[in-house]
Order: C-alpha cells, then structure tokens, then sequence
C-alpha cells in the first residue's frame, strides 16, 4: 500500500479534530471508529472480506503500513473469521494518539502543550494545513449535495463519521439535520463500510455484550406479561455486560 494517499482512518481522525479548540470531537465513539477503519482499509486493500457479520483474513501479506499490519496480524492471530462487533468492541488503548502522533509525523498537526485547570498537563493537536481537512469535508459535502454514489472510500467515510456521532459536529443545528440524514443515508453505499458502521454502533448500544437468546421450550411458563421465565442456558456461561471503553491520554 502507497503512502501517498491517506488511510480511512487518518481522514476520520482529521474530521474529527475541531480546529478551533485542538481536541477532537466524540473521543470515545471515536476509538471504536478508527478500530472500524481500519477493518475497511484492510478490506480496500485486498487483505480481509466480510463473511457474513464476520471479518475473514483472505491474504494476510503486510500492507506496508505498521499500524494497519498490526490490526492485520491479530485478526490472522484469531484463527478464524471474527464478528465485526467483537473486534472493535475490544481494548483499543493508544489507537487514536498512534494515529495523531503518525499525523504529527508526517506534519499534517502539530502538538500544543497546555494545562487543565492550571495544573494537569494536556496536549491538544492543531492542523498545519486546513486544506486538507477541506479537501476531505469537500467530498462528503458533494456526496451529501449531488446525491451521485461516491466512490468507496468516501461513502465508508462517511457510513463512519455518522457512525460514531460526526454529523452534528460537521452539520450542526436546525440546518444541517436534512445534511445529516443523507450523511446516514451514504451508508448503504459500501458494504464493508455499511457493515463496520452498524457493528459501531452496536458496540456503542451495548449490542456486542448481550448474548443471543435461544427460543424458549414448548411447555415453559410464561412470566408475567407473556415473557418466558429466565434461565441460564446450560454449559453455557452469562457472558457480562461490557463495561465503559478505556479513555485514552490525548484529546
């Protein structure tokens, strides 16, 4: 994979990141996003395919691409195909300061210190060169004005940026609610995006913890209000209800 052109999710990032204040806009929802893009950047890239509600490894060859070959090598690690869900519901700790200290790298941020409060040190990251987030907006913005399909990259774009919360930062207000809907509306654009956008958004609803329940015995009594009465299937453990996503140093 050539570096001269962006990754899915350093574009997410760059949309996210307001340039007004340096921190960036739905950080928790966010670290599942870039987990998410990195599955449709690996998809673009030949190296994984969705199999069903699952992430198949179809040519595990490095991409060139450290961070991405690292998402790679665990889903080779697996064994065998993954739901999308548990994969980006899973630890993600540093995800997004990897990707802001790569852009800081490669110059397209720079990192402001600071201080909460006046005591507790802070780091915010400040684009040096606006243009390229404008060119990235710019192309949601025709997507969303002219209705035409967009090209992959731009509609998994998109299928993302409305999946962890983007829309009412890039469309805010009264205004932008009809810009938002054809936001969410792109999704059915890419498969592969479409696909690791709604397991997003399960993870964010708690989807990905609760198990699937098996239809109850003929002859089972019924709990009051027509439900069955609960029961633990047996040999199989209740799996718990995962808990809040970590937070990561950097905003």
């Amino acid at each position: 994979m050539g570096r001269s052109r962006r990754t899915i999710p350093e574009e997410l990032l760059l949309l996210a990141l307001d340039p007004a204040t340096g921190t960036t806009a739905q950080p928790q929802s966010l670290d599942l996003g870039l987990a998410g893009a990195q599955l449709v950047e690996l998809a673009l890239a030949g190296r994984i395919a969705p199999d069903g509600d699952r992430i198949a490894v179809v040519a595990p060859r490095p991409t060139g691409d450290p961070t991405l070959d690292c998402a790679l090598e665990l889903l080779r690690r697996r064994g065998a195909p993954v739901r999308a869900v548990h994969w980006i519901g899973g630890p993600r700790l540093g995800l997004r300061q990897t990707y802001l200290s790569h852009l800081e790298r490669c110059g397209m941020v720079h990192a402001v210190a600071g201080q909460m409060c006046g005591v507790l040190p802070t780091t915010r990251y400040q684009a040096t060169d606006n243009e390229i987030s404008r060119e990235i907006r710019a192309r949601l913005d025709s997507a969303i004005r002219t209705g035409v399909p967009p090209d992959p990259r731009t509609a998994a774009l998109a299928a993302l940026a409305h999946a962890v919360g983007l829309g009412k930062h890039l469309y805010p207000g009264n205004e932008g609610r009809s810009s938002r809907s054809r936001l969410r509306d792109l999704i059915r654009h890419d498969p592969m995006g479409g696909l690791v956008a709604h397991a997003v958004m399960d993870v964010q609803n708690g989807a990905a913890a609760q198990p699937r329940r098996s239809p109850a015995p003929a002859g089972r009594q019924a709990a009051p209000g027509g439900r069955a009465a609960a029961e633990p299937a047996r040999g199989v453990p209740v799996q718990p209800r995962r808990g809040s996503m970590a937070r990561v140093v950097a905003h």
